[in-house]
């Protein structure tokens, strides 16, 4: 139950559709500011993979809990449904090897990797619409994206592109 209750208390709700675990990554403050508002967002690349399961009370919560006595730590989860009796979950780890091999311990098979992009900053007005704005410019649609205040004036979010865009968004964006 403990565990449990540390992964819970590590989730932020965006809508009931929707969680993403925040990290507890820094900003390392380099040069490049996305409007000129406060302290520059850093934006990176991640790898993250995708799993199909039932959609019942207690699945999430049986794999999440494998993934922390695995180890695993997660930048970012989020769970929806897909069709009738199935939810999708995504998982964003700092380690993809340990993740992977967490989730085949535990009966989940994973997709294959996919990339996205995590933004973290500090919490100003327009933050989302600055990243947007410069993918738009630059031709880039933007296939999902999630934000959320962190609290202590931070936000971090999610978000993708086309797989045949990552490269130019990694690019426009200056992600690492």
């Amino acid at each position: 139950m403990a565990a449990g209750r540390a992964v819970a208390s590590r989730l932020r709700i965006l809508s009931s559709d929707f969680c993403l675990l925040t990290s507890d990554l820094g900003v390392d403050g380099g040069d490049a500011r996305m409007y000129g508002k406060g302290m520059p967002d850093e934006i990176r690349k991640i790898d993250y993979y995708v799993a199909a399961v039932v959609d019942k009370p207690g699945e999430a919560a049986r794999i999440l809990s494998a993934l922390e006595q695995a180890g695993v730590n997660l930048i970012a989860f989020s769970g929806f449904p897909q069709g009738a009796r199935k939810a999708q979950l995504d998982f964003m780890a700092e380690d993809s090897a340990a993740l992977k091999k967490a989730a085949r311990a535990a009966g989940l098979t994973l997709g294959p990797k996919k990339t996205g992009f995590l933004v973290q900053g500090e919490d100003h007005l327009g933050a989302a619409a600055a990243i947007t704005h410069k993918l738009s410019e630059a031709g880039i649609n933007v296939t999902s994206m999630q934000t959320i205040c962190a609290g202590a004036g931070r936000y971090g979010g999610l978000f993708w592109v086309k797989p045949e865009d990552v490269r130019k968004a990694a690019k426009v964006l200056e992600a690492k």
